[in-house]
């Protein structure tokens, strides 16, 4: 089973998307050697959190609905208090999307 492919929608992802969609329009690489490099960012990208992020937040909402599929929860909140020490951030929606990594062979 290959990474989860979670982060390809961020900003980073789709900088890295639209770099390479980009090469190959260029003719600088090929459509496979792009596939290869959003696999290799996957795994790097999930190992990453995985192993160098030690920050921990606190949140407290009101949760709207949820879902757990395919071994993948999905939590929809509102009014949403983030807390990490000092710093206090509130938002009206957040979309919160967990994945078992334990079981993710990489």
């Amino acid at each position: 089973m290959s990474a989860y492919q979670l982060y390809r929608n961020t900003t980073l992802g789709h900088t890295l998307q639209e770099s390479l969609d980009e090469l190959i329009q260029c003719g600088q690489i090929t459509p496979q050697l792009a596939l290869k490099v959003l696999l290799q960012f996957d795994k790097a990208i999930n190992n990453a959190l995985a192993t160098r992020v030690r920050n921990r937040i606190t949140f407290k909402g009101r949760l709207n609905t949820y879902r757990f599929c395919d071994n993948v929860w999905t939590f929809v909140l509102n009014n949403v208090d983030f807390r990490e020490v000092q710093d206090f951030a509130k938002v009206d929606k957040v979309k919160i999307v967990a994945c078992d990594g334990k079981s993710e062979k990489t």
